[in-house]
């Protein structure tokens, strides 16, 4: 604390330390007491010379003397800013024991203050004594009106989000809310929160069962309905028609929009997007729906519709951005100005893609934006220049270094300079040996520069070390099958993809490759047609295209590789599947 004011006589230490303690004690030297004025004439010769040792020793790193003395004095004092000191003496020596002791005492010398409850609950959870947090959480309810307790129930959750128990938590909470729980005003707010800490613990059906109780208190109320969304998946129908039945009365745009999201989670792109177009239809001065709804459209390669959705967006945020933010560019802004300037390089218009990235100002993002900066370098034929760009980006955290090589290993994998590209990468696995996406991108590139035992070899290294990594077992499916050798095996790890990610246009698109070269035309069209109407991509129409071709239906292939050169004509898979075919790109 003395060190802030810089070198000073011992006298002048002294004299600091004493209006620092009459200050925490509510002198007339600090700003009125936020919970109570203690009497100034409780600061006797002996108080004051008490805090001031403590703060001496608090100073001197001798915590433990400097915490009883500042207890006994908020003791003395009756003062809640004292106790609140010796919590925090308490918390600087990481002695959390001693920490709970004084806030328990300022709690029960000012059982009506929130500041003392917060502190003794957020306490109780840091020393992970879940059960013991039904105090504090009913006295923190206890003093508010009905919709004052409904906000503060819906917090509940985050207070218990890093708990190790999340079971126990969750029946700790119901227990605390009991009297909540039938109310129609905090009842819905409950049970959202309890079913939250279900689903932080994994009870899928404890969590669904918990938004319904909520809906049938109130089916108008947000919160159940938000939780609803959050378990929305093939096996909980039950929530998406929750969900679905509130959207058909007179919805809150936060909860549609809550839909809309979980909906891409779900790789359902179609049907988020129709969400998002209600959303801009209803209330087109909802920012976050253009912002979404322009991302879907540069998805499918829509860019004039793009770009009047971002441009939507920034027209929303801007003006405000500037006035609540400062010189702080908003997260949803940063991104709205990397989507456009995406746009415009589609687009083929370099210099406008530029002038967008430029328009970003946030130092958390300068990897992001150079990134995009080094790839329309990379595009114009200066690798060289883009390479160092990429390298010259200040790193902030720990995790910029990995950021910058696969930045740098993106930049050479797009300009096609693979040898390069798997050079690095070689030396990156040896910085990063446990990094299974550095291993797995190895993989891609051994593949690439013709080592494809050394790609399986690797494929089948992230398989043991992330069991759940579907990628991988696509990636090796798939190159089985192009290569039209071990075509059982890559059908067996093409579906185990399917089974993590089952609704994948992708590994849809694998597992029909697999087909083709089996021999199973029909079968092969039927999941490629699939997959195209899913995700229009390139590589997809090549195959899909190959496919009608050798079934005879060439006039449709040459249509939909037309599409497809359309959506990228640099596709390499499409470009060598068109000239092998047709003779010509």
């Amino acid at each position: 604390m003395l060190d802030y004011y810089g070198p000073m006589s011992l006298p002048n230490r002294l004299l600091t330390l004493a209006l620092v303690a009459a200050c925490a004690c509510g002198s007339v030297f600090g700003a009125p007491p936020t919970v109570e004025t203690p009497d100034n004439s409780s600061l006797d010769g002996e108080l004051f010379y008490q805090m001031l040792v403590s703060e001496m020793s608090a100073q001197s790193g001798d915590n433990g003397s400097a915490y009883a003395l500042m207890l006994n004095a908020a003791r003395k004092a009756n003062s809640s800013r004292l106790y609140e000191r010796a919590v925090e003496i308490a918390l600087r020596a990481r002695s959390g024991e001693s920490a709970l002791d004084a806030a328990q005492a300022w709690a029960r010398a000012f059982p009506s203050s929130r500041e003392a409850n917060r502190f003794h609950l957020q306490i109780l959870l840091g020393l992970n004594k879940i059960s013991e947090t039904q105090e504090p959480i009913k006295r923190e309810l206890a003093s508010l009106t009905p919709s004052e307790r409904a906000a503060a129930i819906s917090l509940l959750p985050r207070y218990f989000s890093r708990t190790t128990d999340k079971r126990l938590a969750a029946r700790v909470v119901e227990s605390s809310l009991a009297t909540e729980l039938p109310n129609r005003v905090t009842g819905p707010s409950a049970w959202a929160a309890i079913g939250a800490l279900r689903l932080q613990a994994e009870d899928m059906d404890g969590a669904l069962d918990a938004a319904r109780k909520g809906v049938a208190l109130d089916p108008a109320a947000e919160g159940p309905v938000l939780l609803a969304t959050a378990l929305i998946g093939p096996k909980s129908p039950a929530a998406e028609a929750m969900v679905r039945t509130y959207l058909a009365s007179k919805p809150e745009a936060e909860v549609r929009m809550a839909y809309a999201r979980s909906l891409i989670n779900a790789q359902r792109y179609a049907e988020a997007y129709a969400q998002a177009q209600v959303l801009t239809n209803e209330k087109p001065d909802f920012a976050d729906a253009w912002l979404m709804r322009g991302s879907l459209e540069l998805q499918e390669a829509n860019l004039p519709m793009a770009e009047s959705s971002l441009k939507a967006y920034v027209a929303l945020n801007l003006p405000s951005d500037e006035t609540a933010h400062g010189n702080t560019m908003s997260r949803g802004l940063v991104q709205a100005y990397l989507l456009l300037a995406q746009v415009s390089e589609q687009g083929h218009k370099l210099d406008e893609a530029k002038a967008y990235l430029q328009k970003i100002d946030s130092p958390t993002d300068a990897l992001r934006v150079q990134r995009r900066y080094a790839g329309i370098l990379a595009r114009q034929g200066k690798i060289d220049e883009a390479r160092k760009i990429i390298r010259a980006v200040p790193e902030l955290q720990a995790s910029d270094a990995l950021d910058k090589i696969n930045a740098e290993v993106q930049l050479l994998r797009d300009s096609r300079q693979y040898a390069a590209a798997y050079q690095l990468l070689q030396e990156a696995v040896a910085r990063y040996p446990e990094d299974t996406e550095l291993v797995y991108d190895q993989a891609m590139l051994a593949e690439k520069v013709g080592k494809p035992d050394e790609m399986e070899s690797l494929l089948r290294k992230v398989m043991q070390a992330k069991p759940d990594y579907h990628h991988a077992y696509n990636a090796l499916g798939y190159s089985l099958a192009d290569r039209n050798i071990r075509l059982t095996e890559a059908r067996e790890l093409v579906r185990k993809a399917l089974e993590f990610a089952p609704n994948d246009p992708f590994i849809i698109d694998s597992l029909a490759w697999v087909e083709f070269r089996s021999g199973n035309l029909a079968e092969a069209l039927r999941l490629l047609t699939d997959a195209f109407q899913s995700r229009p991509d390139a590589e997809i129409a090549a195959h899909l295209g190959e496919v009608l071709w050798a079934t005879g239906q060439r006039e449709r292939a040459s249509s939909v590789w037309k599409e497809g050169v359309g959506l990228n004509p640099n596709n390499e898979t499409l470009m060598e599947t068109m000239r092998r075919l047709r003779g010509n790109p």
